[in-house]
């Protein structure tokens, strides 16, 4: 008599294993979370979505966050500091000159919008439009990370100036919040649109006004 080997029946209700302490996890997590965060803001979007997006249960995902509040944190300082090196990277560019480097930086960020087809926006514009709703503390950083931004584009107004690409007595600082205002706004209304229309009609017209 021959004995059968019996087959295995996978057990439901229970999530497949993930290594646990797995920086890639993480990472993989935070990515998915910026790419939902970018297209539908804080409060709409769930992490049923964000899970599906990179294949992992549940479970796992508690093990890395305490919770929705505390991932959307993750995420913010992971833009942020995303963000912050793609505006050096433009800004601090010597092989231009400094009202070249602002253009350059506009450039990248609209031919970024363009590959998504203009569906995702800025994080930092994103979460403002929402800030009445967000968790206590996301409006601080916020805050706080559009002053940082601020501070570099200031930073590279200032060189304009020393260089003679500004008059002398322009407000740099003045000039680089103007600039943050009107750039999260053309962001907003190029999503709104579809197309890079407002990004450029902003760019232009923000240069255009510079004091020279």
């Amino acid at each position: 008599m021959t004995q059968s080997t019996p087959t295995s029946t996978p057990r439901r209700g229970r999530p497949p294993k993930v290594p646990r302490d797995d920086p890639d996890t993480r990472a993989a997590l935070i990515r998915s979370g910026v790419e939902v965060l970018t297209e539908q803001g804080f409060a709409v979007s769930g992490i049923d979505g964000i899970l599906k997006r990179v294949g992992v249960p549940k479970g796992s995902f508690y093990y890395y966050f305490d919770s929705k509040e505390a991932f959307g944190r993750a995420v913010m300082e992971h833009y942020g500091a995303f963000f912050a090196r793609k505006l050096d990277g433009h800004l601090r560019d010597a092989s231009q000159s400094p009202l070249r480097r602002l253009e350059a930086f506009a450039a990248d960020a609209r031919q970024g919008m363009a590959r998504h087809d203009f569906r995702r926006g800025c994080l930092v514009g994103n979460l403002g439009q929402e800030a009445g709703g967000l968790p206590e503390g996301y409006r601080q950083w916020l805050r706080d990370t559009l002053a940082d931004w601020q501070r570099r584009v200031a930073r590279c107004l200032r060189e304009a100036r020393a260089v003679g690409e500004l008059a002398e007595d322009a407000d740099c600082d003045r000039l680089a919040e103007a600039f943050w205002i009107g750039w999260e706004g053309a962001v907003m209304r190029a999503r709104l649109e579809g197309g890079a229309r407002p990004l450029d009609i902003f760019m232009s017209t923000y240069l255009d006004g510079l004091p020279r």
